[in-house]
Order: C-alpha cells, then sequence, then structure tokens
C-alpha cells in the first residue's frame, strides 16, 4: 500500500446489502455473523477485486454476540478474505456502519491502506438475555466450588426474582429514557402532529413498495441463501403496500399513553439484515481499471443533551457538513436521511428550516433550509425497508450513490441520528 504526506482522495466502488427482515421472519434462525457473511460474500461476488487485496475489514454493530465479538473478523474470514487481512468491529448506535465506513476513509487518506470493505450487521431476532447479577457472581464464583456441600451455597440467599433473566429494553443508559419516549417528546416541542407523522410514515412505505416493484433496489440488494435448505431470500419485507392513513390512525401511541403520537406504525420496526461497501483510493481504482460510483467529500459527527436532544443530530451535522463543503441545501440534488421515527425527520426538517432554530441552536443569522420532499428517500427509508442498526449506515451511502445515477445528480447528502444523542452527516459526490 502508498504511503504519502498528502491527503488521498477516496471513492465507493460499490455497495450492497442482504434482503432486510423483519425480525422474527427470515433470519430467524442465523446469528448476526451469518447476516454480515452473507453481505461480504455478496460485494465479493460483484465487484473484480481479489480478496488478498483487501487492506483492512471494517464492520458496525451495536448489540454484540458474546461468541463472535469481533464480528467483523469472524464474518470476514468466512467469506473468504485471507486471515491475513486485519479485520475490526466498531459500535456507535445506530450509526455504527457510518463509523466504519469513515474510519476506512480515513486509513485510505492516511496512505495506511488502500482497499477497505466496510459495513455493519444487526440481528434482533437473537438479542442477548442475561441473567441477573446476583446469580450472575454466584454462578462465577461457583466454578471454583468442588463438593456437592459447596454447590448448595448456588441457592442460599436468592429470591425467586433472582433467577428471572434480564431481557434487554433499547433505553438510554444516561436517562433511562426509550427512544420513542425522546422523539414524543421532540415531536411536540417542534409542534409535529401525529397526522403529520402518519402521512410521512405512510410516504416511506409508499415509494420503498413502488421502488420494489419498479426493480429499482436491485442494484444493492444481493440475495441471501438461508441454511440449512439455502432457501434464498431475496426483497425486503418491512414495508407495507396496503398501508392506509385510516389504519396507521387507527394505532394507539406506543411509548406515551394516552396522548403521545408515535406509534408502531410511524416508527421503524426491529429489523435483522447486514451491508458492505468497497472503498479505495482513486489511484488504486485506475490502476485495477474500475469505475467508482461516488468520491466521498466531507462527512462529520455531532453530540447533544441526550435528554432533551436524543434524536436531533442530523440537525447540526447537516449544516456543520455543508458549512465545510461551502455548500448550501440547494446545491444537494439527493437526501438520504435515516428514518428512526417520523417524528423524528419530521423535527429535524422543521429544524433545519427555522430561523428561531438557527439563531438560538446553530449560532446562525439565517436558517439552514427547506429540503424539498421530492429529493429525500425516494426509494423508501428505514421505516418502510427496516432498520437493522448496525448495517443501516452502509445502505444508506449505497442507496445515495445509486440515487444520484439513476436521478442524474452530482452531491448528495446523507445523514443519521443515533442513541447517546449523537449525529452524523456526509456528502458524497458522484463519480464522472
Amino acid at each position: 500500500m502508498a504511503k504519502t504526506n498528502t491527503l488521498r482522495n477516496v471513492v465507493l466502488v460499490d455497495g450492497c446489502r442482504i434482503p432486510f427482515q423483519r425480525s422474527g421472519t427470515g433470519y430467524v434462525d442465523l446469528m448476526a455473523y451469518d447476516l454480515a457473511r452473507m453481505a461480504l460474500q455478496g460485494l465479493l461476488n460483484r465487484v473484480s477485486v481479489e480478496p488478498d487485496s483487501i487492506d483492512q475489514v471494517l464492520m458496525g454493530t451495536v448489540i454484540q454476540e458474546v461468541k463472535t465479538s469481533n464480528i467483523a473478523r469472524d464474518a470476514a474470514l468466512a467469506a473468504g478474505i485471507p486471515e491475513k487481512t486485519p479485520a475490526n468491529t466498531v459500535t456507535q448506535a445506530c450509526i455504527s456502519s457510518n463509523q466504519a465506513i469513515t474510519s476506512g476513509i480515513e486509513k485510505i487518506r492516511s496512505g495506511q491502506a488502500d482497499i477497505v470493505v466496510a459495513g455493519g450487521a444487526e440481528t434482533m431476532s437473537d438479542v442477548p438475555i442475561r441473567l441477573k447479577r446476583k446469580l450472575r457472581k454466584k454462578l462465577i464464583a461457583s466454578q471454583k466450588y468442588k463438593t456437592p456441600a459447596e454447590y448448595l451455597k448456588l441457592l442460599r440467599g436468592l429470591r425467586p426474582n433472582d433467577i428471572l433473566p434480564e431481557v434487554p429494553a433499547v433505553t438510554e443508559f444516561s436517562t433511562g429514557e426509550t427512544m420513542g419516549q425522546s422523539c414524543d417528546k421532540m415531536a411536540a416541542m417542534f409542534g409535529v402532529t401525529r397526522e403529520e407523522q402518519d402521512a410521512y410514515a405512510l410516504r416511506s412505505h409508499q415509494t420503498a413498495a413502488k421502488a420494489v416493484r419498479d426493480g429499482l433496489l436491485r442494484d444493492e440488494i444481493v440475495p441471501a441463501p438461508i441454511p440449512p435448505d439455502f432457501e434464498v431470500v431475496r426483497k425486503d419485507n418491512g414495508f407495507r403496500a396496503d398501508s392506509t392513513l385510516d389504519k396507521l390512525a387507527q394505532l394507539k401511541p406506543a411509548f406515551v399513553r394516552p396522548h403521545g403520537t408515535v406509534t408502531a406504525g410511524n416508527s421503524s420496526a426491529l429489523t435483522d439484515g447486514a451491508s458492505a461497501v468497497l472503498i479505495m483510493s482513486e489511484e488504486k481504482a485506475r490502476e485495477l481499471e474500475l469505475q467508482p460510483i461516488a468520491r466521498f467529500k466531507q462527512y462529520t459527527y455531532v453530540a447533544q443533551d441526550p435528554k432533551d436532544e436524543l434524536l436531533l443530530g442530523p440537525a447540526y451535522a447537516t449544516p456543520k457538513v455543508l458549512d465545510e463543503a461551502r455548500l448550501n441545501i440547494s446545491d444537494i440534488d439527493v437526501f438520504e436521511l435515516h428514518e428512526a421515527f417520523a417524528g423524528q425527520v419530521l423535527s429535524v426538517l422543521y429544524a433545519l428550516n427555522s430561523e428561531k432554530f438557527a439563531k438560538e441552536k446553530l449560532n446562525k443569522r439565517k436558517k439552514v433550509g427547506e429540503i424539498p420532499i421530492e429529493k429525500l428517500n425516494t426509494l423508501g427509508g428505514s421505516l418502510s425497508l427496516g432498520h437493522p442498526f448496525g448495517a443501516t449506515g452502509a445502505r444508506l451511502v449505497t442507496t445515495a450513490a445509486n440515487r444520484l445515477i439513476k436521478e442524474d445528480g452530482n452531491m448528495a447528502l446523507i445523514a443519521a441520528c443515533a442513541a447517546g444523542g449523537l449525529g452524523h452527516a456526509m456528502l458524497l459526490q458522484r463519480y464522472k
């Protein structure tokens, strides 16, 4: 690999994902490692790059399986990437694969690598369920026991409640609130109504259904053969083509009862899936006679108060990355925003188009601007396609790059929120 004192251009050669599946359906018997392996194999089957030329594999994941704590390494080996290739796993909540990609970009820009595979995987069908701490301590201590009398100590002092398992909850450690509760609070703060949220959710499902019907997602999806019979999963199953406003309006609040506005219908569903992208230096792509699809430009990460602005990261990251590139909203042809909740997306859109938010929160004299809805998530989003925590970021990057080609655009903006009050934004330029 080349060593250089100047930052090099980094390009996206290709990206793909296995079909996203609602948890408990298509991938119910698989580990996240299996999903990551299929995404990596799918990527390698699409590109003319020898596995032994890959300098590093970076994968994101959120809920780690103890047996595969470094899922990047285990999945890379299973996918046929040589054992000499280093691989490591990163976690940054819902922007984990974004972090995997930008870490790869930095390695290439600095000359530490020429070719990097990045992505992420998540399963919500089989999350780790722990024993309670009191019982765990006794079990750990029992490893030193040698006699039956000593083993009787296991039961001493335990109550029936102590042996019940702990099921993980999607709550903020720092605040104790769920994301749904935070979104409900944020939607109320920005005056986003239940009707607006349901209408946005319906749009997401309708655009996803149309994209599938018209074959617009074929460029990014690779089939997933499921062992032991290797029946092939070919399509996402999270979107609801038959969804209507009437059906959505009948759903009860899911998090803040009885007056909340966030429901199961205007929230992203628990999802299993994996994604991967191939990135490299522009020089290496030319040397290998590969045609990139996009060039990575600026990107940034931000953090806010997780109590009051948990999901508002894109409203802070977007103006920051635009300022760094000396661009405006009007210069962007393609927008891909992560849809954790309809209320979250709409709050971000309201904030970006608010003079008050610009002055009080961004220290700007003018608002950032209005994102045209006709340029936003035109092939569906996390609300409809699904949201495997560790895989969504690479999906956003791949979809944005493909849309630039399909829609004859030049510049794309990707933005996402994440647990902990984190946010990310990135600019991609179509490669010509």
